[in-house]
C-alpha cells in the first residue's frame, strides 16, 4: 500500500496537478488537505477517470478541507469534529486488513506563539491537546493505525533550515513540538520519513510562497508527516519526499509525502 499525504491549497485549482502525480507516482492511497471546495463541487469524475472510484471528502467553502481518494475500497468512513468547530480538518476511513487512515489539517496558528495574544495559536495547542486525547482514549499501540496530513509543526531541528532563527516562530516553537511528541507518544507512533530518512539529515516539505527562489534559498520546513503505529512499523519499505514538485507550474507550498507499505 502506497500512501501519499499533499496539502494541495485548492483542489480544484490544482486538479491538473493531482492527476499528474497520481499518474507520476501511482499511490493507492491520496490523502488532500486543504481542499477549499465544498463536498458538492469536488471533482469526483477527474479521479474516478483515472482509476480512483473510491473517495470521502470533508469539505467547506474557501477553506480547510480533507479527502481520501484511493483506488482500493474502503469502509467506516469517519470526519470528526475538533475543538467544538466544523471546519472540517479530519477524515479516515479504514482499508483491506483492518487498517485504518487518518488524515488531519491541523490549524497553522496564526503568526504569533502566545495564546493570550493569538487565538488561532490557542486554537492550534488546544486542537493538538484533543487529538492526544481521542487517540489515548479510543485506540491501542496493538492496532493497525495510519496517521497522516499537514500536522503544521516541524518538530525536529533537521526539520527546519535554521532551528536558532525559527525556534520562536510558529510551527517550530517548544510548546509546538512538545504537544506533537506527546501526541506521538500516545501509540507509540512510528515517523515513517525519518525512519528512512534519519536526523541529522535536512528534509522540508514546505517553501514559503514569499520566497523569490525557492529552491536556491532552501528555506523550508517539514510540515508534514505520515505516522504508523508499531505493528505496521515492519512493512515500512519507503518514504519520501516529492520536492521536485514545488517547481511546478503554478504549486501548492507544500509537497507531497509518500510511505509505502510492503502488506504482501
Amino acid at each position: 500500500m502506497r500512501i501519499t499525504t499533499w496539502n494541495i491549497n485548492s483542489v480544484r485549482l490544482r486538479i491538473g496537478l493531482a492527476l499528474k502525480l497520481l499518474d507520476q507516482s501511482r499511490p493507492d492511497v491520496l490523502c488532500l488537505q486543504e481542499t477549499k471546495c465544498p463536498d458538492e463541487q469536488f471533482p469526483f469524475e477527474a479521479f474516478r477517470d483515472i482509476g480512483y472510484k473510491y473517495i470521502a471528502v470533508n469539505g467547506m467553502k474557501a477553506y480547510n478541507g480533507v479527502a481520501l481518494i484511493s483506488r482500493v475500497p474502503f469502509e467506516s468512513e469517519l470526519a470528526l469534529d475538533w475543538t467544538e468547530r466544523s471546519d472540517c480538518r479530519h477524515i479516515s476511513g479504514v482499508f483491506p486488513g483492518d487498517i485504518e487512515i487518518h488524515n488531519f489539517y491541523v490549524p497553522a496558528g496564526g503568526d504569533e506563539p502566545d495564546i493570550e495574544r493569538n487565538d488561532k495559536f490557542a486554537h492550534k495547542l488546544d486542537f493538538m491537546s484533543e487529538m492526544t486525547d481521542w487517540f489515548s482514549s479510543n485506540r491501542k499501540k496493538s492496532d493497525k493505525v495510519v496517521l497522516v496530513g499537514d500536522l503544521n509543526i516541524a518538530p525536529l531541528e533537521s526539520d527546519v533550515w535554521s532551528h536558532k532563527q525559527l525556534i520562536k516562530v510558529v510551527s517550530h516553537t517548544p510548546i509546538e513540538t512538545l504537544s506533537l511528541t506527546r501526541l506521538q507518544e500516545t501509540l507509540n507512533w512510528i515517523d515513517t520519513t525519518r525512519l528512512i530518512h534519519p536526523e541529522p539529515k535536512k528534509l522540508y516539505s514546505w517553501w514559503s510562497y514569499r520566497a523569490r527562489d525557492w529552491s536556491t534559498s532552501d528555506k523550508g520546513r517539514r510540515l508534514d508527516h505520515i505516522w504508523v503505529t508499531p505493528p505496521l512499523k515492519s512493512y515500512i519499505g519507503e518514504a519520501y519526499i516529492l520536492r521536485e514538485a514545488r517547481g511546478w507550474e503554478k504549486p501548492s507550498d507544500h509537497v507531497p509525502v509518500t510511505t509505502k507499505l510492503d502488506l504482501d
